[in-house]
C-alpha cells in the first residue's frame, strides 16, 4: 500500500514521546545518582521519585508512568507488594525491580508480583537505560544471576499448572515467541499480525494458565519446552 502524502504523520508522535519513568527508591543519593543519568537520555524523562512503596502506589497513580525502577527493600509497604498492588490497579505501567543483591526468594516474589526486569543497583548506566527500553517494548531482561536463580527455583514443572492444551495453537506460538523474548512488535512481524492482536492473545493466554505477567508467561513456555 503506498504511503500516505503530506507532511502529517500521527502515527509518528506516540514514538517521538520519551519514555516516563518514576523512581523508587528509600536512598535519596539512589534516586539522584538514577535521575543524574537517565535525564541526560533523549527518549526517557523522570516523571517523580518515591521513597516508600505507599508513595509508589501513590506517585503511579497520580503520574500514569511508563515504567517504574522499585528498589525492593523498604520500609512498611516494601517493592514487591507495591509491585503488586500498582499491577493490579495499572496493569499497563511496566515495572523493573531494583535491588542490592540477588535474592532468590526475592527475585521470585518480585516477577509473581509482575515485575518484568530484574536489575542489580551496581548495573552499569547503559544497562539500566537499555533495560528501561526493553521494558517498555515488553522484553523480557533479567540480571543474569537473577536469571539463574529464577530458572533453578521455576522451572520444575508444577503438579497441578494448568497445561498447553488450554491454549489454541496461535496462543502457542504467540507464547513459544514471548518465551523467546521476542517484544510485541517482533512478534506480530513474525507471525504477520496486528500488535493489537498480539496484545490480545497474551492477555488469552495468562487467563488460561493462571498468570500475572509475560515474565511469568515466558517462563512457563520455557518449563514446557518451548524455548532455551
Amino acid at each position: 500500500m503506498a504511503p500516505e502524502k503530506g507532511n502529517h504523520h500521527p502515527q509518528d508522535t506516540p514514538q517521538s514521546a520519551p519514555i516516563r519513568v518514576l523512581i523508587v527508591d528509600d536512598h535519596g543519593v539512589v534516586r539522584a545518582g538514577l535521575r543524574l543519568f537517565l535525564s541526560g537520555t533523549a527518549d526517557l524523562e523522570v516523571v517523580g521519585e518515591a521513597s516508600t512503596g505507599q508513595e509508589a502506589i501513590a506517585q503511579a497513580e497520580a503520574l500514569r508512568p511508563d515504567v517504574i525502577l522499585m528498589d525492593l527493600v523498604m520500609g512498611e509497604v516494601d517493592g514487591i507488594e507495591a509491585t503488586r498492588q500498582i499491577k493490579q490497579r495499572h496493569p499497563d505501567i511496566v515495572i523493573v525491580a531494583l535491588t542490592s543483591f540477588v535474592d532468590e526468594s526475592k527475585v521470585t516474589e518480585a516477577i509473581q508480583a509482575g515485575a518484568i526486569g530484574y536489575l542489580l543497583k551496581d548495573a552499569r548506566p547503559i544497562e539500566v537505560v537499555e533495560t528501561i527500553r526493553a521494558a517498555h517494548q515488553g522484553e523480557v531482561r533479567l540480571h543474569p544471576e537473577a536469571l539463574k536463580r529464577l530458572t533453578q527455583a521455576m522451572t520444575a514443572p508444577k503438579t497441578h499448572e494448568p497445561g498447553l492444551e488450554q491454549l489454541t495453537e496461535r496462543e502457542r506460538e504467540v507464547l513459544a515467541l514471548v518465551a523467546r523474548g521476542q517484544s510485541n512488535k517482533e512478534i506480530a512481524r513474525t507471525l504477520v499480525i496486528s500488535e493489537t492482536t498480539v496484545k490480545h492473545h497474551l492477555g488469552s493466554i495468562l487467563s488460561k494458565l493462571g498468570l500475572t505477567s509475560r515474565t511469568q508467561a515466558a517462563l512457563y513456555g520455557v518449563r514446557h519446552g518451548l524455548a532455551e
